[in-house]
């Protein structure tokens, strides 16, 4: 039985770990470690887990964590994530890091959108991506993989196969997301509060998001070309979910309609993912509840215009933003890393 360490288990992304873990067959929690909490149950933090996880939390020791559990899922924020991971795989352990702290390729690009210096700078852009359609192979024998995004999982999905099939205008590519409040953390904050975030839908760091680079420096490193994507997040009233709409004008051949251009992009998607179980090429328009507590993630593309003049391609994509943007994904991860059945566990 593979042993799990629960690195910051105070969260929503941790609460989902601990919830995936329950139904697995070949890992079992057995280390939950909190900074502010040592000593509490991990049920009295998260109710929803009494009667099915009595671990009690203790303090970030690495080599004793070491001892008693194999892969460590590090929920600690960006900044603080690093140093901790460093310690883990001194200490002998495989990390999987839901921060942002090693998705980047470069520490200039790191430390530019997240404003600290990289304290472990030297394996900046030598950390697989987390994203085992893509990586698989890599992931296999990794000692820590950086989790994917929750908005960049979103984009990253259904644009990386279409620019590297030369299908989509590279440097004119609009993602436009909504995400659940979950997706703030769960640190009260005066934006995600009731009375604030209920009853409305909100943009917010628009062209200045963090996870807009990430989007960009994936499907770079994934399709070998450069991209120019226009990130806008929007804080909808619902617990979880993403639904990113996506804007790209298509490369279009003499004589082809917006039909021809839609099940091209089709084609091509479902080509991509014909082998993977979580991604899901559909005729619907997805949305989130089409997805919601799964791993899953539903595409599909519209194109506009007319036979004369097509227009934009309009990509739909949705996911569960605590499950394949962030714990399921890290399920997923663990599960190839240690050779296990990917699905198992989702």
């Amino acid at each position: 039985m593979l042993r799990v360490a629960l690195i910051g288990s105070t969260g929503y992304t941790a609460l989902e770990v601990a919830r995936l873990l329950t139904a697995h067959r070949g890992a079992e929690l057995t280390v939950a470690t909190s900074r502010s909490d040592e000593g509490k149950p991990l049920a009295e933090i998260h109710p929803s887990l009494a009667g099915r996880c009595d671990i009690a939390l203790s303090q970030f020791e690495p080599d004793e964590i070491a001892k008693q559990a194999d892969v460590a899922m590090c929920c600690l924020p960006h900044g603080a994530s690093a140093q901790s991971v460093k310690d883990l795989v001194d200490a002998g352990m495989r990390v999987v890091d839901f921060s942002a702290d090693f998705r980047l390729s470069s520490v200039e690009l790191y430390e530019h959108w997240y404003g600290v210096k990289h304290p472990w700078p030297e394996r900046v852009g030598n950390v697989v991506y987390g994203m085992p359609e893509f990586f698989a192979e890599q992931i296999a024998t990794a000692d820590v993989v950086a989790n994917p995004g929750c908005y960049p999982t979103s984009a990253i999905m259904p644009l990386a196969p279409l620019v590297k099939a030369g299908l989509v205008d590279c440097q004119d590519i609009i993602v436009d997301s909504k995400s659940g409040v979950s997706g703030a953390g769960r640190s009260p904050k005066l934006g995600t509060l009731y009375c604030e975030a209920n009853e409305q839908i909100a943009a917010y760091a628009i062209a200045s998001h963090r996870h807009g680079p990430e989007m960009q420096d994936l499907i770079h490193r994934i399709s070998g070309q450069s991209v120019e994507v226009l990130f806008t997040p929007h804080l909808t009233p619902m617990d979880r979910g993403i639904l990113s709409t996506i804007y790209v004008r298509p490369t279009v051949a003499a004589g082809q309609t917006p039909v021809d251009i839609q099940a091209k992009m089709m084609d091509k998607l479902r080509e991509t993912y014909a082998d993977e179980p979580f991604i899901h090429v559909v005729d619907h328009l997805p949305s989130t509840k089409h997805v919601a507590m799964t791993n899953h993630v539903q595409m599909t593309v519209r194109v506009s215009g007319t036979e004369e003049a097509p227009g934009r391609a309009v990509i739909v994509c949705a996911i569960d933003n605590l499950t394949k943007g962030a714990s399921g994904a890290a399920i997923q991860n663990m599960n190839v890393m240690f050779g296990l059945d990917p699905s198992e566990g989702l």
